[in-house]
């Protein structure tokens, strides 16, 4: 997602319909705290490279502006913090398999384990929380109703008194909040209390959207598979997460910026590497910048795979999809992060699904959709602990921060869409990205890259290969809804409205949930 706004925008459009206190100023997750510096800004610069490829450069990438310390106003709880409820679906492995473990440690690496399985898609989106996109699903642990249906869920304003989460104006977003830097992740967390969403990133941090607003994304997660236990990798933000799903580790980072880009590469490698060393096939299709180049070296090591998101629509109908593909939307207005109108990434992640679904492939397809992280928007559900990926210490790229890569983030939207999926299921295992890497470690046999995707979970509990495909024949989904209707940045209407806003000790007051059940 996009670097945490400067003073400046948190002032403007946000705090301007936001009635309730505002938090102090959050700084930038690279040390700085005026002029926004994104991911688009960052990615400009270098021409073609290998196949006609225009894609980022890193070479030069910095900000102009001033550096400051976090206020203390905003500092992240201790990890030990005292009072935290228990996390739910903690999960403690057993045996703590070690980095290079095979799941068939009795065969070689390279051997087929799921031989139904020909084709495995990713498609991650950005920055939306299990409660902001599902809250209101019907399925899965989402949002505490009362008798109207309207959601209980709150946090407390900084000022007094409680922000109900309420139904966002539009599918439009607001410019640059809520956030989700390492900072703004932990006060939100608050040592598991998941009651400091307002305080980290304003009221519009407790907005959501429901099947009028994203139809096809509730009959897909009403259909196929739900993930209500899957945790992005860790409480930050794009370019660590985006890490994790490719090779098991931030490897020390935990920000979106010039120095995350530029930092040192993942020590065991990636997935990537383990495909090509094993001559299995993969692309990466992407509309404007592939999600792979997250470690920049994947560009100059494998030119020839970065292909543009045409070229999977084309080999989908064709039936030539090879092994893996990662499938990446456009970054700049159509991946849902702040401010877009989300209905763009629905239509996205429509029209790749139903590829998929008409596919001669579809018989031997395995499909995952997810998003990358929570995009400071309200999740109530507290983060587990979780296995450090290696002894790398996180703050590479942003000096000073405490903590370690030892618990998962919040939880993101995630189905698991195949032939094969289980009907009317739900799942609740602890899942993170790199689940995914873990399905395909398991698909064939490949040594584990980390300890956190060693120990990780397959995702095959949402699968069922021993009874006849449940959907063999492809669903009909609901189309997409209609983009056009708002303005990305300006979605219109009071955020939050007048019925959001809760007094204390009011008798309204006593019947919400308050962040994290216990």
């Amino acid at each position: 997602m996009l670097s945490p706004p400067s003073p400046s925008q948190t002032d403007g459009a946000a705090t301007r319909a936001h009635r309730p206190g505002k938090p102090s100023a959050v700084p930038r997750d690279d040390g700085s705290d005026a002029s926004t510096l994104s991911r688009r800004s960052l990615l400009k610069g270098l021409g073609a490279l290998g196949a006609g490829l225009a894609v980022a450069g890193v070479a030069g990438c910095s900000s102009s502006s001033s550096r400051s310390s976090p206020p203390t106003t905003l500092r992240p709880p201790s990890p030990n913090g005292s009072g935290a409820p228990p996390a739910a679906g903690t999960v403690k492995p057993a045996v703590i398999r070690k980095p290079g473990s095979r799941p068939n440690p009795t065969l070689p690496e390279g051997t087929d384990l799921l031989p139904k399985v020909e084709h495995i898609v990713v498609v991650q989106m950005e920055n939306h929380s299990f409660d902001d996109h599902f809250g209101m699903l019907g399925r899965g642990d989402g949002f505490k109703l009362d008798s109207a249906g309207v959601p209980l869920d709150a946090n407390p304003d900084p000022r007094g008194g409680y922000v109900r989460a309420f139904h966002m104006p539009s599918t439009c977003q607001l410019n640059s909040v809520p956030g989700q830097d390492w900072v703004r992740s932990h006060v939100s967390w608050n040592s598991g209390r998941n009651d400091g969403f307002v305080r980290a990133s304003t009221a519009v941090a407790m907005g959501y959207w429901d099947a009028g607003d994203v139809p096809f994304y509730y009959s897909l997660a009403k259909t196929f598979p739900v993930c209500d236990r899957f945790f992005c990798s860790v409480l930050a933000q794009t370019y660590p997460n985006r890490r994790f799903l490719l090779a098991g580790t931030a490897a020390g980072i935990v920000s979106t910026s010039g120095k995350a880009l530029s930092a040192p590469p993942p020590p065991n490698g990636t997935i990537m590497d383990r495909l090509h060393a094993h001559d299995i096939s993969w692309r990466n299709y992407y509309s404007d910048l592939p999600g792979t180049a997250v470690i920049t070296d994947t560009i100059a090591k494998y030119p020839k795979n970065l292909v543009k998101v045409d070229q999977f629509f084309s080999d989908a109908k064709a039936g030539s999809l090879p092994a893996v593909s990662w499938v990446d939307p456009n970054f700049d207005h159509g991946s849902e992060e702040n401010n877009a109108d989300i209905r763009e990434g629905e239509e996205f992640v429509a029209s790749v699904i139903n590829a998929a679904l008409q596919s001669p492939n579809w018989s031997k397809t395995v499909l995952v959709f997810n998003y990358d992280e929570h995009g400071g928007y309200y999740d109530h559900v507290p983060p587990p602990p979780a296995i450090k990926p290696d002894n790398i210490a996180p703050g590479v790229d942003l000096p000073g921060i405490t903590g370690a890569y030892d618990r998962y983030g919040f939880r993101v939207p995630a189905v698991i869409v195949s032939p094969f999926a289980k009907k009317n299921y739900v799942s609740s295992v602890v899942h993170d990205h790199t689940s995914i890497l873990k399905l395909i470690e398991t698909k064939w046999n490949l040594g584990a890259l980390t300890y956190r995707d060693a120990n990780a979970d397959d995702l095959l509990d949402s699968l069922d290969f021993d009874n006849p495909p449940a959907f063999a024949d492809p669903p009909k989904l609901a189309a997409a809804g209609k983009t056009g209707s708002c303005r990305p940045g300006t979605p219109g209407g009071p955020i939050p409205p007048a019925t959001a806003v809760v007094a204390a000790n009011s008798r309204q007051a006593a019947a919400l949930r308050i962040g994290a059940t216990a």
